[in-house]
């Protein structure tokens, strides 16, 4: 039966689904109106910076690292702009049909392949690595009219380091390399990633290691627009970079060409200081290496034949090495010997050639009856020292000697400086595991007396202690860096010398020793390397074994090369009023007046009298000298 439903309701029933259906509208609109404003409100800045991400790009801007210059001005690290070819590995599917397809018009050689690889593999940064570096401006036009097939390769302008002085004191200068993992531990370590950020290299050796800080500089930030493919079109906005600040050093570079030219092929090491104020005038570690190969990376076969030389290169001699001091140790125990009151300046002492203690006979050169302290310098008498070292004790010696820094660090600002080796039994103790092997016998301070034995110093330490010697008693910490000047307003920041400590010698014990070593070069063993000499000069020959005769006679002709004993010479000049004093070492260079002596006339006359040497630096000595 059909039911029938009045006008009214309809109308009324219609009416209610409008209603409901306008609601349920409305509902929608509030639902569409509700996201909107979190869209458009709430979430305006995440959604706007994302935005921004896709059209803006913040590219960091790599400070100007900072200049080394010497003590007058000359450059020994720089920096210079050239193109890279560089590619971004995420931006890129198949890197080695990418690279095959750039090497049809780039000269890229397969060492070019192997450090991308390498690079690759190190970095954490994966923005871009350079698969060529110094483009020619034509290899640059070539990638250009051909860039629109290799998304994600792209040419950079970049700045190298440059060593303009190539192998000249890079020990001391060092290096900068790429940032590898390593590198970016320790910087996310320190804090500095933001810093970092852009950059591909750090120091790693040398004033570029210890000096990072300062050479490094401030990161800047550029605001560019991109296209869809990623390229900058347009420069919104900059924050420049600061640049790295200059370091302007105490080193004499053309006193440094001078000594380095001296030792000619030969191994060993010099260190020149300037007393009055610690800085150092010369720092000398032969051989030398070209800094410039680290740089880009240095290649397999560079590395290769540095690594695997037997004169190792890439070791500084000058603060790492330790050896013994032989001779040159002899003035210092005159002072240990006046100080303690174990000898006065005119006592004479039996020199029969000889001295006995337990049952061994310690030899000397010759005998030569009776000599005070002024003789045995001069003629550098083992007896007299031999008896010394024993009314003296090895903590006597030891206690006095490390007033001069022997057996410390100096503290230098240059990276991998050696303790070296002051012996004492409490060292010994420290040293050797076994009971047996810990104990202290007399006889060992009998051979310490006369640099042998257990001592082992760099030449840095022999250097710094002459200098305070030289310099009556103060003690200077010896450094490399002059000045650090702001490269954007110029301002020169003084590494201002200050006095570590003063020993309070007695002044006429300094005078005697002193004038002693002067006669030495007189007329004692260093007279030949001196002969002629303008002005007066004071110092000491030594020659340190390298390994024990037994009892034997040493003939150098008998002996093979690298076991020959080390050539070493100390001097201070001029002798009134010091304003250098040195330390030199041969490596195998028999005694210190054959070898070391004359390196270091040639080092003295260029220093006082601006002339660069004429004569060879190492004459045939016929005289035999005390070790």
């Amino acid at each position: 039966m059909t039911e029938f439903r009045s006008p009214d309701q309809e109308t009324k029933g219609f009416r209610h689904r409008v209603v409901v259906a306008l609601l349920f509208i409305l509902a929608c609109f509030c639902v569409l109106a509700g996201r909107f404003y979190y869209l458009q409100v709430v979430r305006h800045e995440y959604f706007h910076t994302r935005a921004e991400d896709n059209r803006i790009a913040l590219l960091p801007v790599v400070p100007n690292r900072g200049t080394i210059v010497d003590r007058n001005g000359q450059l020994l690290a720089r920096n210079y702009a050239a193109y890279t070819l560089e590619i971004n590995p995420s931006r890129v599917r198949r890197l080695d049909e990418t690279i095959d397809a750039l090497a049809q018009f780039i000269d890229i050689q397969p060492r070019d392949r192997r450090r991308f690889r390498k690079i690759l593999e190190e970095s954490r940064n994966f923005e871009s690595v350079p698969i060529r570096t110094r483009l020619s401006d034509e290899e640059v036009a070539r990638f250009v009219a051909e860039r629109y097939r290799f998304p994600g390769v792209e040419v950079q302008a970049r700045l190298f380091r440059d060593y303009p002085l190539g192998s000249v004191a890079s020990h001391l200068i060092g290096y900068i390399g790429r940032i590898n993992q390593r590198d970016q531990q320790r910087i996310e370590e320190r804090g500095e990633t933001a810093n970092y950020r852009g950059s591909d290299y750090i120091g790693k050796a040398g004033l570029e290691l210890s000096y990072e800080n300062e050479l490094h500089g401030t990161t800047g930030v550029e605001q560019v627009e991109v296209n869809a493919g990623g390229r900058a079109v347009r420069l919104l906005a900059r924050q420049p970079a600061a640049p790295g600040n200059d370091l302007e050093l105490t080193l004499d570079i053309e006193l440094q060409k001078v000594a380095e030219a001296a030792f000619g092929e030969r191994r060993g090491a010099l260190v020149a200081i300037e007393p009055s104020t610690g800085g150092v005038l010369a720092l000398v570690s032969m051989p030398t290496f070209d800094p410039n190969l680290f740089v880009d990376g240095i290649s397999t076969q560079d590395w290769q034949a540095l690594n695997d030389s037997p004169d190792h290169p890439l070791l500084n001699r000058a603060i790492y090495s330790a050896y013994p001091p032989g001779s040159t140790f002899k003035p210092f125990m005159a002072m240990a010997g006046l100080e303690s009151g174990k000898r006065t300046l005119e006592q004479r002492m039996p020199d029969p050639g000889f001295f006995v203690y337990g049952g061994h006979r310690f030899m000397d050169h010759k005998a030569r009856g009776t000599v005070n302290l002024h003789e045995s310098i001069v003629v550098s008498s083992n007896t007299y020292y031999y008896q010394l070292a024993n009314d003296l004790g090895i903590d006597g010696i030891a206690g006095f000697m490390s007033q001069f820094g022997f057996g410390s660090r100096t503290g230098i600002d240059v990276p991998g400086e050696a303790e070296g080796v002051l012996p004492s039994p409490e060292w010994k103790r420290r040293r050797f595991r076994t009971p047996e092997q810990q104990r202290w016998y007399g006889g060992e301070t009998i051979s310490v007396g006369i640099g042998q034995g257990y001592n082992a110093y760099t030449p840095l330490q022999l250097a710094h202690a002459l200098a305070t010697l030289a310099n009556g008693g103060k003690v200077f910490r010896p450094h490399l860096v002059r000045h650090v000047v702001d490269a954007t307003t110029g301002e020169r920041r003084a590494v201002a010398p200050e006095p570590v400590r003063t020993i309070p010698f007695k002044p006429a014990h300094l005078e005697a020793v002193r004038k002693a070593m002067v006669e030495v070069n007189k007329a004692g063993t260093g007279a030949r390397a001196f002969a002629g000499a303008p002005y007066a000069v004071g110092g000491k020959t030594g020659t340190a074994q390298v390994f024990s005769l037994r009892g034997q006679r040493y003939v150098e002709g008998k002996v093979a090369e690298r076991l020959r004993d080390h050539s070493v010479y100390i001097a201070f000049a001029p002798a009134e009023a010091p304003t250098i004093a040195l330390a030199v070492l041969v490596e195998n260079g028999g005694f210190g007046s054959q070898s070391a002596a004359p390196i270091a006339r040639q080092v003295l006359d260029y220093h006082l009298l601006g002339s660069k040497p004429t004569q060879p630096a190492s004459e045939d000595e016929g005289a035999e000298e005390n070790q």
